[in-house]
């Protein structure tokens, strides 16, 4: 069944660690479901329809990055946490330019992978009362959770929106990688760089010219022009 904040699908396969998930995040009183491999996993997504997804990329069948990807192409953009096993740029790179939310590696401590989870849902819902804003040929509004490109929908991911969000929010104010990874993405690594710069190339690939990231050489990224609400 559902818990009170949501229900939690956990695609792993190693038991020892979906037991240690599912204690954590029932206390919190998410609902839990788990499934074992790939395509179980995807078929679940599917038909659950969970709040957040915890997924694993070494998964027999079907590995992770190929359900992110099948589930994107889809137009599913349930907020994803990918787990890897390997701590390297290139694994989270992967994850993260094929639309995952946040990622962890193995091990990791359960109440990380809780709190990672909680931050995930609490960017997707966004902040309370926030009006409409538009900038240009862009118009965000962050109640339907909706991007408008000439009036037309653009689609996003979930951290892909909470990050032009955060920027238009402070129109022409200029935000370190740093600062962004700690602001949207609730944590601080020095070397998670190159995670800010991959959703600014995806934000502006889906954008074209209409996208008001601006580049500010050896500092980070800013919002051009003042958002109206």
């Amino acid at each position: 069944m559902d818990g009170a904040k949501g229900l939690v699908l956990i695609v792993e396969d190693e038991r020892h660690i979906t037991d240690l998930q599912r204690l954590y995040l029932t206390r919190e009183g998410f609902g839990v479901h788990v499934e074992g491999d790939g395509p179980a996993g995807l078929a679940a997504i599917r038909r659950l329809r969970p709040s957040a997804v915890v997924l694993d990329i070494g998964l027999p069948g079907l590995d992770g990055a190929e359900v992110l990807r099948r589930l994107r192409e889809d137009g599913d953009w349930t907020p994803v946490l990918l787990v890897t096993a390997r701590d390297e740029e290139t694994d989270r790179v992967l994850g993260l330019e094929l639309g995952a939310d946040d990622y962890v590696t193995k091990p990791f401590s359960p109440r990380e992978l809780v709190a990672r989870v909680k931050t995930v849902l609490r960017r997707a819902a966004g902040p309370p009362g926030e009006r409409l804003r538009t900038v240009g040929r862009i118009t965000l509004d962050p109640v339907r959770r909706t991007l408008l490109r000439d009036g037309r929908p653009v689609e996003v991911t979930a951290t892909e929106f909470n990050l032009l969000a955060h920027l238009l929010r402070h129109p022409e104010q200029v935000f370190t990688r740093e600062q962004l990874l700690s602001q949207v993405w609730g944590y601080a690594d020095y070397r998670g760089g190159r995670v800010v710069d991959v959703y600014v190339s995806q934000l502006r690939a889906k954008l074209g010219d209409a996208s008001p990231i601006r580049t500010v050489r050896g500092v980070g990224y800013s919002a051009t022009g003042s958002a109206r609400s």
